[in-house]
């Protein structure tokens, strides 16, 4: 499984504490079928715990997923900022999951070269 997190969300993470280990976590939940939110062409929500606190007062994750092959953090929020992204959103952040997932290597390696996206790393393995 390899986990990808756009510059975007990257920042996000560092803003608020979150660890790759975290983001793994997350999506080791996912791959096991416990879903947030699934809208339907590889785009998931899933909610990230605060240190020492739930889930339910947490974070929000949106994903470009693909079950236990890739999966690409893209946006991240506080459920106290936003409840939901919106459904003109939504159908944007569809549109790119299906163009996204369906990158090869190549391609991939190139938005990691250029910046755009950075692979997580999983701290208890590396």
């Amino acid at each position: 499984m390899r986990i990808f997190k756009n510059n975007s969300f990257a920042k996000f993470a560092h803003r608020e504490c979150i660890s790759d280990e975290k983001l793994f976590e997350v999506i080791r939940e996912a791959d096991k079928g416990n879903i947030d939110a699934d809208y339907g062409s590889g785009l998931i929500k899933q909610r990230i715990s605060r240190p020492n606190q739930g889930k339910s007062s947490g974070y929000r994750s949106i994903i470009y997923y693909r079950h236990r092959d890739r999966a690409f953090f893209v946006y991240g929020f506080s459920k106290k900022d936003r409840n939901n992204i919106d459904s003109d959103e939504k159908k944007e952040f569809k549109r790119q999951a299906k163009l996204v997932l369906t990158l090869d290597d190549k391609k991939i390696l190139k938005l990691l070269e250029n910046g755009t996206y950075e692979e997580v790393h999983d701290d208890d393995k590396n």
